[in-house]
């Protein structure tokens, strides 16, 4: 790891990143991307040694509370995170200020900090997003070697219900030729009607590539799945969108049987959702004549 000292911490949309990089090594990261300007090895984690500082002082100025978002472009819950702590700090100063949170991880470290997950959501909304890609365990472990296993994630889905947060699922991404078929998506879909999630996000099935995660993407592909990487580049060139050949079929898959248990599929209405901020006021409050 490496610190910097950061100007700002939330994004227009009150995104935040603590950390620049990742250690979880998903084979199709596309924060690997050169647009994205990350000038050092992925995973020498980027640690911005203000980011507290910094965010204290940006919830202080804020004029409306609101939804603070993280894990857009480096999953928070890395192992790094359990030595330094600046995501649980970061919830402190969140639930301090009254403001509502949500978070995208592939990490069942997220547990570590029910506690506040909890108080934030009893003050205000706390939402978990979690990625799920494939039902199989096994093909996990080489898609998304260094992070829990898909079973993993499930079973922290269920937990997350059980104590009243609401879950979301991203349905993403969905590697032609390696996890685009029919058992796959059921076997997930599955797993989120059992966890009661709420919506699950999906754009399709498929993914991107572009200049840098596309050369890291193919060096997995050769050592995980022998052949793979010629039979991509002869059908697909250097296509930014990469879509499974069954990608209408699976999708209508997606839609029955999210519309069947009533899960929101809907990506603009489940983006509406997260960025809308709730208030929950306390039965305890006082009248106006108290």
């Amino acid at each position: 790891m490496h610190f910097v000292t950061a100007k700002s911490i939330l994004s227009s949309k009150n995104g935040m990143n603590l950390y620049r990089g990742c250690s979880h090594r998903c084979i199709y990261c596309d924060s690997r991307s050169r647009c994205y300007h990350i000038d050092h090895a992925f995973e020498n984690i980027e640690v911005k040694e203000n980011a507290l500082d910094l965010l204290n002082y940006a919830l202080a100025h804020k004029r409306k509370k609101c939804m603070i978002g993280t894990g857009s472009m480096t999953d928070p819950y890395i192992p790094l995170e359990m030595e330094l702590k600046n995501v649980r700090k970061a919830l402190h100063l969140i639930y301090e200020q009254g403001f509502g949170f949500t978070v995208i991880t592939k990490s069942n470290r997220i547990l570590r900090d029910l506690d506040l997950l909890q108080k934030i959501n009893n003050k205000a909304k706390c939402v978990v997003q979690m990625t799920l890609t494939t039902y199989d365990e096994d093909l996990c472990r080489k898609i998304e070697p260094n992070v829990c296993t898909t079973r993993e994630r499930f079973e922290v889905l269920k937990k997350l219900y059980d104590i009243g947060i609401p879950t979301i699922v991203w349905l993403c991404p969905i590697l032609p030729f390696i996890n685009d078929t029919k058992d796959n998506i059921s076997g997930i879909l599955d797993m989120c009607i059992e966890a009661k999630v709420r919506g699950i996000i999906c754009f399709g099935m498929g993914l991107t590539l572009r200049e840098g995660n596309r050369e890291y993407f193919y060096r997995q592909l050769d050592l995980n799945f022998p052949r793979m990487k010629e039979k991509y580049i002869r059908i697909y060139g250097n296509q930014y969108e990469i879509n499974s050949p069954d990608n209408s079929i699976l999708m209508k898959l997606f839609h029955q049987k999210c519309k069947q248990h009533g899960i929101l599929h809907d990506n603009r209405k489940i983006f509406d959702y997260l960025n809308a901020f709730e208030e929950k006021h306390s039965a305890k409050q006082l009248s106006l004549f108290d």
